[in-house]
């Protein structure tokens, strides 16, 4: 199915709610969305020199198989985890390894993913082939955090060096993974919708009092890239907000909280604190996986100005999105129309849904 969304937002209307229901269009999404993306590879900071951790590349829908290897030389991998003999799983848990090893019939790589030796296939002609290699996938980091794709439909290296741009300033080397600040809420709703609400600051002074009283609502600015947007917090409270260097972009700014997203489904929160990551999975049409992970180099600030109680700002916004969830069900409603000052976030998502679904 296709969907136009008007490039002026002054016209524009919504995606339709027939996008929320059905369920072909989900997997729509998921084929020409997914398996185009980039996506977080989630807490590989155990990784030691020559070991392997497998996971699974977006958990839940694409679910493709994928190991991170780390060599002798520190150097890390990034590698499909399905051995090209008979296609049986070759890691199954994290592991110290020099090399990797299939448990059926004994087919072995190195830990770049290049085949080393088989049992029985001295008789084999024209073996090995450049397919009988583990197919290696794109690795990219950014301070704490590594992201891989499959078949990556935009260059995220650019999007890297736009958040350095503005984010450099702070000791990511120093962020270290909290496991008690993260986990994993389970929402009955649409995925799409809740990435809806999160690109607009519009429902704050209805939906989130508390942090509406840290942010100052007028001053709410979105900036929109190709693939990625943030939306910029303010506070009138310098205390709850950055220190900039001299030269900052932002420098004399009273800025609490950075708030980018990127297509589809990644959203960095950036605080004073730290990064609080947000993914949002698909599931099912109306279930979605929401996995908070939060990564923290400065304690003194967790429990101040917009990054404090991020549980109860979660539940406010899961307490929305299921209500919209239910109304797209309508039969009586169709689409909405976008504030062209307050959802520009939504309007930039929107249009990206409907280009990778032409």
């Amino acid at each position: 199915m296709q969907f136009r969304i008007d490039p002026d937002i002054t016209k524009a209307e919504t995606l339709p709610a027939i996008f929320y229901r059905d369920p072909n269009v989900f997997q729509d999404c998921r084929e020409s969305i997914f398996q185009n993306s980039w996506q977080l590879v989630e807490d590989p900071m155990t990784l030691m020199k020559n070991s392997a951790h497998p996971f699974l590349f977006l958990e839940g829908l694409m679910e493709e198989p994928m190991v991170l290897t780390k060599d002798d030389a520190g150097r890390v991998h990034c590698l499909s985890n399905v051995c090209t003999h008979r296609g049986n799983l070759i890691v199954d848990e994290e592991r110290s390894c020099r090399n990797l090893t299939c448990g059926y019939h004994g087919r072995q790589f190195d830990l770049s993913g290049k085949f080393r030796s088989m049992p029985e296939f001295k008789d084999a002609r024209d073996f090995p082939r450049a397919e009988d290699h583990l197919k290696p996938f794109p690795l990219l980091d950014w301070g704490p955090l590594k992201f891989t794709a499959m078949s990556p439909g935009f260059d995220f290296e650019k999007i890297i060096d736009r958040l350095e741009e503005r984010l450099g300033f702070l000791p990511l080397e120093e962020a270290a993974f909290s496991a008690s600040r993260s986990k994993n809420y389970d929402l009955q709703a649409n995925w799409a919708l809740y990435c809806d609400n999160f690109l607009e600051g519009f429902h704050i002074p209805f939906v989130h009092k508390g942090l509406n009283e840290v942010l100052k609502y007028s001053e709410y600015q979105i900036e929109l890239e190709e693939y990625f947007n943030v939306q910029i917090g303010r506070s009138d409270d310098p205390e709850f907000c950055f220190d900039f260097p001299p030269g900052h972009p932002d420098e004399g700014e009273n800025i609490a909280a950075y708030y980018y997203w990127v297509f589809p489904n990644l959203m960095i929160n950036v605080y004073p604190w730290g990064l609080s990551i947000n993914v949002v999975k698909p599931i099912e049409l109306e279930k979605t996986r929401i996995s908070f992970l939060s990564y923290v180099f400065d304690e003194s600030k967790l429990e101040s100005g917009a990054g404090a109680d991020l549980h109860r700002v979660e539940m406010e916004d899961e307490e929305i999105v299921l209500a919209v969830q239910k109304g797209v069900k309508s039969r009586f409603y169709r689409s909405g129309r976008f504030s062209p000052t307050m959802e520009k976030g939504v309007h930039h998502f929107h249009t990206l849904i409907a280009n990778a679904l032409k």
